[in-house]
């Protein structure tokens, strides 16, 4: 662990860049409950290139990706932060190989929501994200629920990227995920799980009818209790 013992909060080091809403909603869901919590937040974001990103993960070069993420990382350690982790589920298709590398503890965005469906009793949740978070299950990282996926998962990934890259959702691909989600809950789906952070953009503030869970606000609640010491390391299963 790192990190001084009597500081009453955290540096957050975050790689930010792979999805301009999802950093933005970061940044101003941590500062408010920093602010809300009267604790003043340590941040420090580090700019990753989403196309670069994308263009990895499509073509399995995962350790290429964990390798630049490491880099990232060290600039993060660097600035002082004492964890790290990536705010979207997408990039994480390189989060095994870029443990060993890490020079920083990483907090998962995907561990907290496998926490979350043990807590709330969720047995089987659908998936909405990227195509290969979708394939994947979440990369083999969730435990302890069954997961659900689209049956036109690749249309429903390739829309997600693209939303996620031009920062805008269209009323068309706001359809597709909102029909999307209502296919899983028929299917047995007990909740739809927005496995992909920049959905905010087709789901904020709508009703979609049916329940949602939201990935990023799971995941932006860990990292504001560890930066303002409502948990250690330890206890958020940062490794």
């Amino acid at each position: 662990m790192t990190g001084n013992a009597d500081r009453t909060g955290l540096h957050v080091g975050l790689i930010a860049g792979l999805g301009p809403a999802a950093t933005v909603a970061y940044y101003q869901k941590l500062s408010e409950i920093a602010a809300a919590r009267g604790h003043r937040l340590e941040l420090t974001m580090v700019q990753a290139e989403i196309r670069e990103v994308a263009a990895n993960n499509h073509a399995n070069r995962s350790a290429e990706q964990a390798t630049i993420f490491a880099s990232l990382l060290g600039r993060l350690k660097a600035a002082g932060a004492d964890f790290a982790s990536i705010p979207a589920i997408g990039p994480h298709f390189c989060y095994e190989e870029l443990k060993p590398l890490s020079p920083l503890p990483l907090l998962s965005a995907i561990a907290p929501l496998d926490a979350y469906c043990a807590r709330q009793g969720y047995r089987r949740i659908g998936l909405l994200g990227t195509a290969r978070a979708m394939q994947t299950r979440l990369f083999g990282q969730m435990s302890t629920t069954e997961m659900l996926v689209p049956s036109n998962l690749d249309a429903v990934g390739k829309t997600y990227q693209d939303m996620a890259t031009d920062g805008r959702c269209s009323d068309e691909a706001r359809q597709m995920f909102f029909a999307a989600g209502a296919e899983m809950m028929q299917n047995g789906a007990e909740a739809i799980a927005l496995a992909g952070t920049d959905l905010l953009l087709a789901f904020d503030g709508r009703d979609p009818g049916f329940p949602v869970i939201d990935v990023l606000e799971i995941h932006v609640e860990v990292l504001a209790d560890l930066a303002t010491g409502r948990k250690t390391l330890a206890e958020a299963g940062v490794q």
